[in-house]
């Protein structure tokens, strides 16, 4: 009874001074005009690709043969034109969008789902462990992602599914690398050494000492990790083996503009989805500069 009385008033120190850093960190994210710039051009991005049902003037699939390859701003009804086929091109970025950031954000989910619990094995218990698991993500490190994603989808088949797995597969090593990197940090820092000597179990000190102060450079990873799964499904796309029809994808837009030889005269067909990949990806960049700076602690008000 003695030991959790004397426990309580420490935890409960502890928890305000989280929730402290977290308000210092929200203000100083919230004064970084870029990084709120960015947050919320993505918001707008996420709400159109959510409601994209809702938001798109027409359907998905709808066709039109009197706007085909049809121009921007030609007609009122079809602000961005037609595309080769006669859909309406305004509601297919719309989609496009949904697909692009459901990429994104899953194909960081389920690779930093797999390194980073690989990246602490290694940086926690060191030994053969850390060397087998470095050899390992040294001679991935020698493979070209892109080359070995064309590779996986040669076998795998191109689709939103197979496009996800293959990205994830090769984007695995950077967040397991800091992963090992932070545990290795922590794992004799004087509150993870005071903690075992108060007899804390190795899960407690796992996730609740040395994972929780690896969350900033993790978090921040994730934020850069997503922009670089979009532009890599739009790669895969723009060559023919990513996204398959009737899916709405930003990187085929383009490469089908391209290689239909028509981008000179229709020239929204590949502009303006390629505008949207580079000011989502500024967006995030934006947010994990701002993410990476308010979570400093170094970094005074």
């Amino acid at each position: 009874m003695r030991a959790a009385q004397k426990e309580l008033p420490l935890d409960q120190a502890e928890r305000l001074e989280q929730r402290s850093l977290l308000r210092d960190a929200l203000r100083r994210f919230l004064r970084n005009k870029l990084a709120m710039l960015g947050a919320i051009m993505l918001a707008l991005l996420v709400l159109a690709s959510v409601f994209a049902d809702l938001v798109a003037p027409y359907g998905l699939n709808e066709v039109d043969f009197s706007i085909v390859r049809m121009r921007p701003f030609e007609d009122p009804e079809h602000i961005l034109g037609g595309d080769g086929v006669g859909r309406d091109f305004l509601t297919r970025l719309i989609y496009g969008a949904r697909t692009s950031l459901f990429v994104g954000l899953f194909v960081p989910l389920i690779s930093f789902g797999f390194a980073v619990p690989l990246g602490a094995v290694a940086g926690y218990r060191g030994g053969l462990w850390d060397f087998g698991i470095l050899r390992v993500i040294e001679i991935a490190t020698a493979i070209p992602p892109l080359l070995f994603a064309m590779f996986l989808i040669s076998i795998t088949g191109a689709g939103l599914g197979n496009v996800i797995f293959v990205l994830a597969v090769t984007s695995w090593i950077e967040p397991a690398r800091i992963a090992r990197a932070q545990f290795l940090k922590f794992r004799e820092a004087e509150f993870v050494l005071a903690a075992r000597a108060l007899g804390a179990s190795e899960s407690k000190i796992i996730t609740l000492h040395i994972l929780r102060n690896s969350l900033t450079p993790l978090l921040v990873s994730f934020t850069f990790a997503v922009p670089l799964a979009i532009f890599a499904e739009a790669g895969l796309s723009f060559l023919g083996i990513g996204i398959t029809e009737p899916t709405a994808s930003w990187g085929k837009m383009v490469g089908g503009s391209v290689k239909s030889s028509t981008v000179i005269v229709d020239y929204h067909l590949a502009l303006f989805p390629t505008i949207l990949v580079a000011l989502t990806m500024l967006s995030f960049s934006f947010v994990g500069d701002g993410l990476q700076e308010a979570l400093d602690p170094s970094r005074g008000d």
